[in-house]
């Protein structure tokens, strides 16, 4: 990794730790919300000790962390402690700060927006603030769920106990604010236009090619494929688009061939190559 790339995912690791302090801190902890994985479990401890809350989240997550290390690798590890250590610290300086609302629809709102804003920028550059998916990992090997079943039983459950300690209604709130900053989490990440890779199989592929190229502006590539059940020899076009594109696509294909095979998939980076679109005249 280059010195300059370095730089650039140490300050975006930084600041997505400290955004999701400021959502923790200045947001869901005054109102007595909490969050899911172990920033949940953290905020109830905190709560019920009167500990500070960076302590819990430092200490619950680096043993996972430590466990886990073979399971995701150096760079990932050493980017997550990064994350981790930065966010336990903003949340002690953070704390003695005034709430920024008082009001739970704008706590569970805003809470949400700049924590999951957060969290994804870190998951982004190749870190993460929470050992949830870790431990989630290490259970999938030795049980029959997936790591997603995991994660969502291990919330469910935080949730429940937040009930418990604050009240149902405070833990109602708490799951909008998980909701919002889990899809917030998913567009910082993909990105709010969505690149789709496409694949198109037909016999008409060198006019839909051209088609695309002319019309959609976007560059084509032509694979070899070969078909399983009759063994034919079939040309596969290949394309990256933008989500604004795939109506006009759609139609170009319907109109060069009706039969033809056409499967579309989201992407969520996409570099080198010739992706920039090219003018069309």
């Amino acid at each position: 990794m280059s010195l300059g790339n370095l730089a650039m995912r140490i300050i975006f690791i930084t600041l997505g730790a400290v955004m999701m302090a400021v959502g923790l801190e200045l947001f869901l902890v005054p109102n007595q919300m909490t969050d899911g994985g172990i920033a949940g479990i953290s905020i109830i401890l905190s709560h019920v000790t009167g500990a500070p809350l960076g302590l819990y989240l430092f200490l619950l997550n680096v043993p996972f962390l430590i466990i886990g290390y073979k399971q995701i690798g150096k760079t990932f590890a050493l980017s997550t402690l990064l994350g981790i250590g930065i966010m336990s610290v903003a949340t002690f300086l953070l704390h003695p700060v005034p709430p920024f609302v008082t009001n739970s629809f704008l706590a569970v709102v805003y809470g949400g927006v700049i924590l999951g804003i957060g969290v994804g920028i870190v998951i982004r550059f190749g870190g993460s603030l929470d050992g949830t998916e870790i431990v989630a990992i290490l259970f999938n090997k030795r049980t029959a769920f997936s790591v997603g079943e995991i994660v969502m039983f291990f919330n469910l459950f935080i949730m429940v106990v937040a009930g418990f300690v604050f009240s149902f209604e405070k833990a109602m709130y708490s799951l909008i604010a998980y909701y919002i900053a889990f899809k917030m989490i998913d567009v910082t990440i993909e990105g709010l236009n969505d690149s789709k890779a496409v694949w198109v199989i037909s016999d008409n592929y060198k006019e839909i090619g051209d088609a695309l190229l002319s019309r959609l502006g976007r560059g084509v590539t032509y694979m070899k494929g070969e078909g399983g059940f009759s063994g034919d020899e079939k040309k596969v076009i290949f394309t990256v688009i933008t989500r604004l594109e795939e109506a006009k696509l759609k139609s170009i294909v319907e109109e060069h061939d009706p039969q033809a095979f056409l499967a579309i998939g989201n992407i969520h980076d996409v570099k080198g190559g010739r992706f920039k679109k090219r003018d069309i005249h």
